[in-house]
């Protein structure tokens, strides 16, 4: 199966949004990748609901929306309103995450669980099987254009092994550092989401970068 290729927005040019947009929905992109920060649980901040609204106002295709942001569970409805369409929670940042991961799906949603480079993906044991989707971020969240993590390609293997031993139908999306070198072993190892920013966004032709990366497996 091919790769779901999900190009991350804030790497695109926001003077011109609404073109970056129309290109991606011209593209091959299966997702747009939204990164929400809040400057407490990762040190950036970048938009909030007013940007994510002008963006699915010339979205064609669905928006994976990743919170980066301290208490999640105060905002999933209004995330869901302004247009995601998948909405990932940190397992650092989610006290309560069974119930957080009810409260997105109550909301029409899919449900995904982001880990940080230093978390162990076994601690996914006990919800794997509710969610939709794991994000295992390939770089330390916050900035993009970050040096790829090389133990993310464990990770992948070791994510596959629990969705299988505990009968989940998650997905597995990779972020951070994403690019045509590594996008072949990432899917070798088992990702089936690739997210790209300033791969995608600062190269001359982003959408035939896209169609290259669709085309990695």
């Amino acid at each position: 199966m091919r790769p779901l290729i999900a190009p991350s927005i804030l790497a695109s040019d926001f003077a011109n949004l609404q073109a970056e947009v129309e290109m991606l929905n011209k593209s091959q992109a299966d997702w747009l990748h939204i990164d929400i920060m809040d400057g407490r649980f990762v040190p950036n901040i970048s938009f909030g609901f007013p940007v994510m609204e002008a963006i699915k106002r010339h979205a064609q295709k669905p928006m994976d929306v990743h919170l980066m942001i301290v208490e999640p569970e105060q905002y999933i409805e209004r995330f869901r309103e302004a247009g995601a369409d998948t909405i990932s929670v940190h397992i650092e940042a989610s006290n309560h995450l069974h119930r957080t991961v009810q409260q997105i799906k109550a909301t029409g949603a899919k449900a995904g669980i982001a880990v940080n480079p230093h978390t162990s993906v076994q601690l996914l044991s006990d919800i794997i099987a509710d969610v939709d989707l794991v994000l295992l971020m390939s770089v330390n969240p916050g900035f993009g254009g970050q040096k790829f993590i090389e133990n993310t390609y464990r990770k992948i293997e070791a994510t596959k092994d629990l969705i299988i031993q505990r009968n989940s139908q998650a997905m597995i999306e990779v972020d951070g550092g994403v690019n045509q070198e590594n996008a072949r072993l990432l899917l070798e190892k088992g990702a089936d989401v690739l997210v790209a920013g300033s791969f995608v966004f600062s190269s001359a032709d982003p959408i035939q970068t896209i169609t290259d990366l669709k085309s990695s497996k």
